[in-house]
């Protein structure tokens, strides 16, 4: 058991490394012009000081240690990105103007469309993959047809948490292949979005340094948000303190919604030993709904002057900042010996699945911004959603785009259902009851839906139809 001095050890920690790399990336004329944030610099040099690297080679510093630091710094960190995930989803609408529901569908929508194509698309390309090569050839379970949806759309937490369930089946090293994929996507998602963002950046589609000076003229908006600023300073209270309970409120909620939906579901077919979908489904998003519940009351008071939505990014930015220290820091680079090959082709295939999804349909079905949005989607498809929330900030630092509330808007028709949601707990009982090729029919017919309804019906909102989606420029339609 953590004491709260641990904990405060290795919050510590990450404010450390960050300050310390924010001042090595000013020196550092390489990571400035790939775009790298401060806060991925110093989960890199947290992993590589950590037990994974440096504890393998020259040993633990302290007895209960990690490599460079105390044991329960590492065990710190384990637990921070489940939990500011959190945080980060909770303050992204506080403080801003909510849109109706047609506006939400508009700017969700596409995004929808590319994250649903991927998730599902990920079911057919690994289920034929079982069924052509891992199955006839390396004797694994039609099972494994569905590691890379639950690896890399799910991630660690989903992997982890279907462990009991591939013991059941009788395909235990499917735990192992999954958390293996987890770490492999996540690592291949960063390295893939940075080049990829650096190639856009090149060609003019995105423009991630603009804007990002401290001396830039403040906008009209920003210049009200500093105006509210300035009257909260005035009170008798300090605003974050107002603005974190605001915060802690809309995470509160949002725990409440997701423990009914979860006893409801306990009480019907989770019953007596069956299925339990609702209870792999990851607080983030119902914490995001209950940012979006507690704006709307505030809005209905009639206290929106209250509540800053400069201070609320700055909250979030906060939370997501030390999310990605500590995702980096804490990641596995065990082998996974004997299943390598068939590991190494399932990475492969859903690489190349999510890379052909961003630059093929996404152009085509995003009406505007289409690269700092899809890269989003593309991010959370190999790893998780902290992983698609670094790329957009790598691609957009300001959310000048707008990609970030679009994403978040996203998680609503998302998450339940893939990503680690309803379909992705269900997905391997599903092949072993039914078979693989019911479950590659019936995630065949969905894949081609969400394309076929994204290009009809989003895609003719698209400028040029998508064939120009390397032109300097495009983006900023």
């Amino acid at each position: 058991m953590l004491t709260v001095g641990q904990v405060l050890v290795g919050l510590m920690w990450i404010g450390l490394l960050v300050l310390a790399c924010s001042v090595l990336r000013t020196r550092m004329l390489w990571a400035r012009r790939l775009f790298l944030p401060s806060s991925l610099i110093a989960g890199v040099v947290a992993l590589l000081a950590g037990p994974e690297v440096f504890g393998a080679l020259f040993g633990n510093v302290f007895e209960d240690g990690a490599g460079l630091f105390p044991g329960y710094v590492y065990d710190t960190w384990s637990a921070l990105p489940g939990l500011l995930i959190s945080v980060v989803f909770a303050a992204l609408f506080l403080g801003k103007p909510i849109p109706g529901i047609r506006a939400i569908w508009l700017r969700a929508g596409p995004q929808v469309v590319v994250g649903q194509t991927m998730a599902w698309g990920q079911y057919v390309v690994g289920i034929l993959l079982a069924l052509l090569v891992l199955t006839p050839v390396f004797g694994l379970s039609p099972m494994a047809g569905a590691l890379i949806e639950i690896g890399f759309e799910g991630g660690h937490g989903t992997a982890a948490g279907m462990a009991g369930t591939f013991q059941d089946l009788g395909f235990p090293e499917g735990a192992d292949l999954a958390l293996g994929l987890a770490t492999v996507g996540l690592l291949a998602g960063v390295i893939g979005g940075t080049i990829l963002i650096n190639i856009a950046a090149r060609r003019g589609i995105v423009s991630p340094e603009s804007g990002g000076g401290e001396s830039a003229r403040p906008s009209v908006e920003e210049q009200a948000e500093l105006e509210k600023d300035y009257r909260h300073e005035r009170s008798t209270t300090d605003p974050l303190s107002v603005h974190l309970g605001l915060v802690g409120l809309a995470v509160l909620v949002g725990w409440g919604l997701l423990t009914a939906l979860q006893a409801i579901e306990s009480a019907t077919w989770g019953r007596d030993g069956g299925v339990e979908i609702l209870a792999h489904v990851p607080l983030f998003p119902m914490a995001m709904l209950g940012g979006v519940f507690i704006q709307l009351l505030v809005m209905r008071m009639g206290h929106e002057e209250h509540v800053s939505g400069r201070t609320m990014q700055r909250i979030s930015g906060f939370a997501l900042d030390f999310t990605i220290v500590a995702a980096l820091a804490t990641l596995s680079l065990q082998a996974l010996g004997e299943h390598l090959v068939p590991f190494l082709l399932l990475a492969v295939t859903g690489i190349a699945w999510s890379l052909l999804v961003l630059m093929v349909l996404a152009p085509r079905v995003i009406p505007y911004n289409w690269f700092e949005r899809g890269v989003g989607d593309f991010g959370q498809s190999m790893g998780v959603t902290v992983t698609g929330v670094l790329l957009m900030r790598m691609a957009d630092p300001r959310n000048e785009s707008g990609a970030l509330e679009s994403f978040g808007y996203k998680q609503m028709l998302f998450e339940p259902i893939v990503g680690g949601g309803l379909f992705t707990a269900a997905s391997v009982p599903l092949i072993y009851q039914f078979g693989p090729v019911a479950v590659l029919i019936g995630t065949a017919v969905v894949t081609l839906g969400w394309i076929i309804f994204g290009l009809l019906y989003f895609g003719r909102m698209v400028p040029d139809g998508g064939r120009g989606r390397w032109r300097p420029g495009r983006s900023s339609q």
